[in-house]
């Protein structure tokens, strides 16, 4: 099996932690090891180093390689600008079917930048994943049971049409719905037929290059110009010229939505996205009050329910404030209402439109 880990994001709703040279995926947001570092410790051993590829962006690419000394330099696969996420998968999927001669590889796709508490269940997930994408030559996706009525998350709806394979249920999926308002999402979690969309697939490469073959043949037909320049000299050169003609548009719209046989897997493992500092907040240990002090000493009077966190570790005093999340970087500071900490990435927005690029 071959293990595809998307590490390009931005991730703009961890300002003023994430920078464009230092985006979520790096970061160290529980423990010692980044995001990209603990997706790597979760899927190691699951295949050799030589079939784990990382699909990052130029300019993160040096960094990418210091975090993960162990793998192979020429697998740590750097795109020009982001295009979304199904150029970077018909990259991965061109690059192995490239290294196997054409030979069918089954290969898994998942985000570097995600949170799974059991990584035992994970594994075995992903195991009769890639089995059952060499039986039944199908699209495979992940879905986790949803716990509650999240509006945040995409969705996915399956049918009854039952497989299972080593104890685990596999379904024929019935259609994708994007993030729905809350009263959507509670009839979603009521009706016990949808799954959050965790963003992680599993297929052969010839069944989802057949997919781009049919689906996106825009992009499909650029494939080959990568195809002939795998491992040379002048790889970089042909995804360049790539890169600067295809549109950018996600693996859901461009492929997932619209393909004929695709799959589902019930993950029976817990999940998270780390979507904003709300969720860091959750996930977080926090004091008698519910303060998650994230390493920073506090002296807290009448507080409750707050995130403080500080670069430098300096001391918070706080005196009746309630759902606040405060982060303070070397130049920067962020203040919000912690249910508001989604709409960090308007700050970003907004320094780049004063062109604040430092703070970027």
């Amino acid at each position: 099996m071959y293990i595809v880990l998307m590490a390009g994001g931005a991730g703009t709703r961890f300002w003023p932690r994430s920078r464009e040279d230092k985006p979520k995926q790096l970061l160290k947001l529980f423990g010692e090891r980044s995001m990209l570092q603990q997706t790597y410790d979760r899927i190691k051993g699951l295949t050799e180093n030589e079939k784990i590829l990382v699909i990052t962006a130029e300019s993160l690419q040096a960094e990418v390689i210091k975090q993960l000394p162990d793998l192979p330099v020429q697998n740590i696969i750097a795109e020009p600008f982001g295009r979304n996420t199904a150029p970077c998968v018909a990259l991965a999927a061109t690059v192995i079917n490239k290294r196997e001669q054409g030979k069918t590889a089954v290969m898994s796709v998942l985000p570097a930048d995600h949170l799974v508490n059991d990584e035992n269940a994970f594994r075995n997930t992903l195991t009769t994943a890639a089995k059952y994408a060499i039986e039944s030559q199908t699209l495979i996706t992940l879905g986790i049971k949803p716990s509650y009525p999240e509006t945040g998350y995409g969705y996915i709806q399956r049918t009854d049409n039952l497989v299972e394979v080593d104890k685990h249920k596999i379904y024929a999926v019935k259609t994708f719905a994007e993030k729905p308002n809350l009263e959507t999402a509670d009839r979603f979690l009521k009706s016990g037929d949808f799954y959050w969309n965790a963003g992680i697939f599993i297929w052969t490469t010839k069944t989802i290059l057949n997919a781009f073959e049919r689906q996106m043949p825009d992009l499909y037909d650029e494939l080959p110009g990568i195809a002939e320049k795998v491992d040379s000299d002048d790889m970089s050169a042909a995804i360049l010229k790539v890169y600067s003609t295809i549109k950018g548009i996600s693996i859901d719209y461009g492929i997932m939505e619209s393909a004929e046989h695709v799959s589902v897997i019930e993950a029976d493992f817990d999940w998270n996205d780390v979507g904003s500092w709300e969720a860091v907040y959750n996930l977080s240990e926090k004091d008698k009050n519910d303060n998650a002090l994230s390493a920073s000493p506090a002296i807290t009077i009448d507080a409750n329910n707050n995130f403080f966190y500080s670069e430098n570790k300096k001391l918070f005093a706080a005196i009746d404030v309630q759902n606040i999340v405060l982060v303070e970087t070397k130049d920067a500071i962020l203040i919000c209402k912690k249910d508001d900490s989604q709409r960090v990435k308007e700050v970003v927005d907004k320094l780049r439109l004063r062109e604040m690029d430092k703070y970027i």
